[in-house]
């Protein structure tokens, strides 16, 4: 189904999940206080039911992209319950802030990680921009990493970096895997999040606006996001996306702000000039222009 897409067109595809991740911050807030695991079930479950929906008003079987190699799966399932299992008990046993910083080592990774794929290579351009981007992304989440904090909650977030990175590079190698099989993972990451519920956690049901928020992050954030993610990295410019993740927590931070949440703070300004250098150089972009301009 997407085989056919153009890598320009499946490189916007993907840098749309950027801007579905950027409101993953505010429609938590908008959930309210409930339990990780439920919260992940809840969301995954709305994706899965809107996947099986847009399947079946296409006419296309809800099954048939199932049938994919045990590897296929554990790479699916790993990568999005994996992902989520790890944040949450990182932000469980850590500082929040100091957990999020790690865990968001994960656009570098990707633009690292790009190097061992056949056919790719790694330049300097795109070890600075990573690690500019990577400062304005330090500089939003807020905080030095210091070892005051509970060894399991930096080790899951060192994981949860790896894993989601790991994820998006391995998919890249599955181009022939169909989209819509992330439905599938969907599902299995739902039920999976559910029985977790079930054994460690209390029920704290979404209360009156905080379905709004559930609902939100089920077709965006934690839904539609991982669908456009798959297209991008599977056919797109991985190394380019890596780079554009950048972008998703000062986008979130602006969100935050529009909406209450959170304050404008002069921070602000200087994570976004490096996040945006970070891009231009890593991209090529930047330093394509200087070419130009001393050639001439």
């Amino acid at each position: 189904m997407t085989q056919s897409i153009p890598d320009n067109r499946a490189t916007a595809i993907g840098a749309t999940t950027v801007l579905n991740w950027a409101l993953l911050a505010a429609l938590t807030q908008l959930a309210g206080p409930v339990p990780p695991f439920l919260l992940t079930a809840l969301a995954f479950g709305i994706a899965f039911i809107c996947f099986a929906a847009w399947l079946s008003l296409r006419g296309e079987s809800l099954f048939a992209s199932f049938k994919q190699p045990p590897a296929i799966w554990a790479l699916g399932v790993g990568g999005l319950f994996g992902y989520h299992a790890l944040y949450f008990i990182a932000q469980q046993n850590a500082p929040p802030a100091n957990a999020g910083l790690i865990s968001y080592l994960w656009p570098l990774l990707i633009v690292i990680f790009v190097a061992l794929l056949p056919g790719e290579r790694l330049r300097l351009i795109h070890v600075i921009g990573s690690l500019l981007g990577f400062s304005g992304a330090a500089l939003l989440v807020g905080g030095d990493v210091n070892v005051g904090g509970n060894t399991l909650g930096y080790a899951a977030a060192f994981a949860c970096a790896f894993v989601w990175s790991g994820y998006s590079v391995l998919s890249r190698a599955t181009r022939s895997v169909p989209t819509a099989a992330v439905g599938g993972f969907c599902l299995v990451t739902a039920l999976l999040a559910a029985l977790c519920h079930w054994f460690f956690e209390p029920t704290r049901l979404p209360q009156g606006l905080g379905w709004l928020g559930v609902l939100g992050l089920g077709l965006g954030p934690v839904g539609s996001a991982f669908f456009t993610w798959d297209v991008g990295v599977k056919h797109g410019d991985l190394r380019l996306l890596g780079l554009l993740a950048y972008f998703t927590p000062l986008l979130s931070t602006v969100v935050l702000i529009l909406t209450g949440y959170a304050e404008a703070t002069p921070l602000l300004a200087l994570a976004a000039g490096l996040i945006t250098l970070g891009m231009l150089v890593g991209s090529g972009r930047l330093s394509g222009r200087l070419f130009s301009r001393s050639a001439g």
